[in-house]
Order: structure tokens, then sequence, then C-alpha cells
């Protein structure tokens, strides 16, 4: 039988693919990853769409319950794990197609639109980002701050940079762009990084994908009090704008 990782892109239930859905309906058993990213709907609403009990699948059961609860069942039904988005943007998922493919269980990937492609609704070039990073949360004696090397060598080769923001679901805590954007000042005027400041124009994104996208551009310093209402959210930091990318942000100007 086989393991089927299957994106069902950033919205509803009714983003999955064709060829994703008829997996779904010809499967023994169904997870929905659910600790990378969220969908805009309640996992009823995929199981009921789909015909089929959904299972959520928390960071444990994928990381390390995975043999027992996955793989193995794999070797003789039909396994499906849906991820929201594209299957393949988390490298969880491919230790996840790694480890089922070491215990000769077929591998089937269905792929879907995911955050590294949707972000060109916002109108910036998709050739023009560099390097993706992340914001973390904090906790005591936990500050990382690696992601702001990211944004100033991409800046350095005149690159975009898209910052995906902390999400907790178990603990219904998902990091906001007026939280992130505090984190990134703080640690610019700790570092000195005089180009990055709150006169610095950026992008904030709410739920791209979805129907209820909600895209602002402007300085961090109005961004940064901007109602962008419920998650998930992302945060562009933009390298030099090429004049068609500079009229589609302007269209999206809040302020």
């Amino acid at each position: 039988m086989s393991l089927n990782i299957i994106g069902i892109g950033m919205n509803d239930e009714k983003d999955i693919t064709v060829r994703g859905l008829e997996a779904v309906k010809a499967a023994d058993i169904v997870f929905l990853e659910c600790y990378t990213s969220i969908m805009q709907v309640p996992t009823s609403r995929l199981s009921s769409f789909y015909g089929k009990d959904v299972l959520r699948a928390d960071r444990e059961l994928i990381e390390t319950q995975a043999e027992d609860r996955i793989i193995a069942p794999a070797v003789n039904k039909e396994v499906v794990v849906l991820i929201p988005g594209d299957p393949l943007g988390a490298t969880t998922h491919l230790d996840l197609i790694a480890r089922a493919q070491a215990r000769g269980v077929v591998v089937q990937v269905i792929h879907n639109a995911g955050i590294m492609n949707v972000i060109a609704d916002t109108g910036l070039s998709l050739y023009k980002f560099g390097k993706t990073t992340s914001v973390p949360y904090t906790a005591q004696g936990f500050e990382p701050e690696s992601f702001i090397d990211v944004v100033v060598a991409n800046r350095s080769i005149g690159a975009h940079t898209l910052l995906l923001l902390d999400l907790r679901p178990q603990d219904g805590k998902f990091m906001t762009v007026n939280e992130a954007l505090v984190r990134v000042v703080g640690v610019a005027v700790r570092r000195k990084i005089d180009w990055l400041n709150e006169k610095t124009r950026v992008v904030g994104c709410a739920r791209l994908g979805s129907t209820t996208a909600h895209i602002t551009y402007g300085p961090i310093g109005k961004l940064v009090s901007h109602n962008f209402g419920p998650a998930p959210h992302c945060l562009i930091i933009p390298g030099p704008l090429h004049f068609t990318e500079e009229e589609a942000l302007n269209l999206k100007e809040g302020f």
C-alpha cells in the first residue's frame, strides 16, 4: 500500500486538488498535520467534504510517533497525511518521507499552493526573494536573532525577505505582524542596523491564499499598530523595488 502526503492549499476544504481528493477518498486512515500552519476552516469541514474521518496530528505525532501511527500502517493500508499549503514546505515532511521509504513504503506526494508561491499576491516578484526565515517566540534564555542576519544578507544582494511567523496552535498562540515588527526593530536597534527602522516600508500579510487575505504596505511605524485580523500572518521586508513592484505595492498602501 502507500503513504500519501497531500497539500490541501491555504483556505478551505475545496482547495484540495482533484488528484488529492481521489487519494483521500481511497484512504483507510487520514491525518491532518496541524502545527506548521492552519486552515481557515475547522477540521470537521474537511471531514464532511472528503467523506472521511480526519484525525488531527500534532508535532509529537508527526515527529516522534510516526513510525507506529503513520508509517507502519502504510505497509498494508492507504494512509494520507494532509498538509496545509504545499506538502514539502517544511523539512519535517521530508523527514517523514525518508523514514517511510526506508521501510519500503511507497510514497506519493501531491502538491498544492503554498506560501512560497502565494506571496506573489503582494505584487513582489518571486524571482527576487532571497532566503526565507522565521521569527520565533522568545522564552527565558531563548531569544534567537538569526532572522535578522538573513534579512541583512538578502538586502546586500538586493533580495526581498519573507519572514514566517511562529505559531503554536496547541496553545492558541499565533504571532502577529505587529509582534514580529516590534521584535525586528528591537533587534535592528541593538545591532545598529540604521536602514531598518520605523520608517522602513514593509509588507504585512494575513491569511494569504484565502478569501479573506489581507495585504498592507507601509512604514513599520504605521503597520505596528495596524489590525491584520486572524492568523496566520507573515511579513516581508523588501529589497530595492522594480517599478512594477512599486506600482503594485502602492495599490496596497494602507496609510
